[in-house]
C-alpha cells in the first residue's frame, strides 16, 4: 500500500490535465494518502479544495478509519525509530567501531545520525498532522451535527417528540464543545513537533531531508500555520453565542406550547 500510495501522490505531483486532479486525489486517498500529503502533491492552496476533489468522486473524508497505523518512512536502511538497537543501522556502526572492525568514516557517520534524526521527525511529524487531521475533520462533522439537530426540531414531517430531538440538539452542543477541546489537543501537539523548515530546524537534518528524504520519493511535510489556542476559542465563542440564541427561541415554542 506505501507503494501505491507513493506513486499515486507522485502522479498528482505532475499532473497537469485540466479535470484530472480530482481522480488523482480520489485514487491517492484510496491508496491511503491523509489530506495533508494530497494537498501538497497537488499543489493546493487549501486542504479545502482538496475535500471539494474527494467529496465530487464521492468520498467523504470523516468515513476513513479512525486509528489508522502508518508505515514508518525508511531511507538507506534508518527508520529514526529503532537504528540504535541490536541489529541496525547505528548500532551495527558504533560496534563495529568499538570492536576495530571497518566501520564508517566519521562523515559518513554524522550523515547517517542526522538522516536518522530527521526521520525520527519525519515520521512524528506525519503522524501528528494525520491525527489534527482526523481531529479537525471530527470538529467540523460535530459542529455540522449541530445544525443538522437544530434543523431537524423544525421538520414539519418528524415523528418524534420535540422534546426528544431538542436533547439530541442540546447533546449534539455538548459533543461539539468537545471535539474542537480534542481538535486544539491535536493541534497544540502538532504545533509543539520540529517544523523540518530551515531557519526553524537544525540545518543538518533540514539537509538530510531535503537531500535524502524528499529524493526519495516521500512527500514533502509541512507543518500548518495554525493557532490552536484562538483558533479554539473563537468557535467555542460562536458555539455558544448560536446556541444561546437558539434557546431564547426554544424558549418561546415552550411558552406558546404551555398555553395551549
Amino acid at each position: 500500500m506505501s507503494t501505491e500510495r507513493e506513486q499515486a501522490l507522485a502522479a498528482l505531483r505532475e499532473w497537469s490535465v485540466p479535470g484530472r486532479r480530482a481522480d488523482l486525489a480520489a485514487a491517492a486517498w484510496r491508496a491511503g494518502a491523509t489530506v495533508v500529503a494530497i494537498a501538497e502533491a497537488a499543489r493546493a492552496k487549501s486542504r479545502q479544495t482538496i475535500y471539494d476533489d474527494l467529496k465530487s468522486q464521492g468520498i467523504d473524508p470523516r468515513d476513513r478509519p479512525q486509528g489508522k497505523n502508518m508505515t514508518v518512512v525508511t531511507v538507506e536502511g534508518l527508520n529514526g525509530v529503532d537504528d540504535d538497537q541490536p541489529g541496525r543501522p547505528i548500532y551495527a556502526a558504533v560496534a563495529a567501531k568499538h570492536e576495530g572492525r571497518p566501520a564508517p568514516s566519521k562523515e559518513e557517520f554524522g550523515r547517517m545520525m542526522a538522516l536518522s534524526l530527521a526521520l525520527a521527525q519525519y515520521n512524528d511529524l506525519r503522524a501528528h498532522l494525520a491525527e489534527e487531521e482526523t481531529a479537525r475533520a471530527e470538529r467540523d462533522r460535530a459542529l455540522h451535527l449541530v445544525d443538522v439537530r437544530w434543523e431537524a426540531l423544525a421538520d414539519p414531517n418528524s415523528r418524534g417528540s420535540w422534546l426528544h430531538g431538542h436533547q439530541a440538539y442540546v447533546r449534539a452542543v455538548d459533543d461539539a464543545h468537545r471535539a474542537i477541546d480534542a481538535w486544539k489537543a491535536a493541534a497544540e501537539t502538532l504545533m509543539g513537533q520540529a517544523s523540518l523548515r530551515r531557519g526553524e530546524d537544525a540545518d543538518r537534518l533540514v539537509d538530510a531531508y531535503e537531500q535524502s528524504i524528499l529524493p526519495a520519493g516521500h512527500p514533502p511535510v509541512n507543518k500548518p500555520r495554525i493557532e490552536p489556542e484562538s483558533e479554539a476559542t473563537r468557535l467555542h465563542e460562536a458555539l455558544e453565542t448560536e446556541h444561546a440564541r437558539r434557546r431564547t427561541l426554544a424558549a418561546e415554542t415552550l411558552g406558546v406550547a404551555a398555553q395551549n
